[in-house]
């Protein structure tokens, strides 16, 4: 099990980046969660298998429609066995 910690910044609010994350993880059968920032970016974090990481980072880097990503910044995280993929709060 792995865990990584994102942040995506560009056109990212307002687009329904969040919610359709919470879709396409739940899909790829990761848990964590994900959460608008004040600075305008999206932040969340990533826990599964090394393959279904990728397939959610890949969807990360382009996002949904109405979306501009211009960057995506991964780090390492320490896995928390969550059990589902939520919508956090603005932090």
């Amino acid at each position: 099990m792995k865990r990584v910690h994102v942040v995506v910044r560009g056109e990212v609010q307002g687009v329904g980046y969040r919610y359709t994350l919470r879709m396409v993880a739940r899909e790829a059968g990761v848990a964590g969660w994900v959460r608008n920032r004040r600075d305008g970016s999206v932040e969340a974090e990533i826990e599964g298998s090394d393959d279904s990481i990728d397939e959610v980072l890949a969807w990360m880097a382009e996002g949904p429609p109405g979306s501009r990503v211009t960057e995506a910044t991964v780090t390492d995280a320490a896995p928390s066995g969550d059990a589902t993929f939520e919508v956090r709060p603005t932090a």
